[in-house]
């Protein structure tokens, strides 16, 4: 059985892509979960409207997301956090966090799409790469400092 997919599929394909599978998993599993459409004439022509269309919006996004790139140069959030003796933090500083203080300065980014591979623990300065679309990162000065003590 020959089927077009409609979202992006672990191990078979990606959006748009004409894949043979067997009838089963077609019938039972990629169809009923509108994961993928037949393979016939009508339905690859509207395929391909839908590949340009999504061509488009992706190079919009990628517009965008440089736009917003060149926003981040220059751009830090601080955080001020209890620590303890050897700069070690009560807590963690974490990509919610960032986020938020990303909000409050105006920009909304997606907490998943800060690249923050494990929560800051230490104080100091970090730079946390984001990564605003497929091909568009930007790099965030972020700045863990002590809290004054009472």
């Amino acid at each position: 059985m020959e089927v077009i997919l409609k979202e992006d599929v672990a191990k078979l394909g990606s959006r748009g892509d004409v894949v043979k599978v067997a009838e089963g998993y077609g019938r039972n599993y990629l169809l009923p979960r509108k994961l993928a459409i037949e393979a016939t004439s009508g339905n690859k022509i509207v395929i391909e409207q839908m590949k340009s269309a999504a061509v488009r919006r992706s190079a919009k996004e990628k517009a965008q997301a440089e736009e917003l790139a060149k926003q981040f140069d220059g751009l830090s959030v601080g955080f001020q956090r209890r620590a303890g003796e050897h700069d070690q933090l009560f807590g963690s500083v974490t990509s919610v966090d960032i986020a938020e203080a990303l909000e409050k300065k105006g920009f909304n980014v997606d907490r998943r799409k800060i690249q923050l591979h494990e929560p800051l623990r230490t104080l100091g300065e970090f730079t946390v790469p984001v990564k605003l679309h497929r091909d568009v990162s930007a790099h965030l000065k972020v700045m863990v400092e002590k809290e004054a003590a009472e």
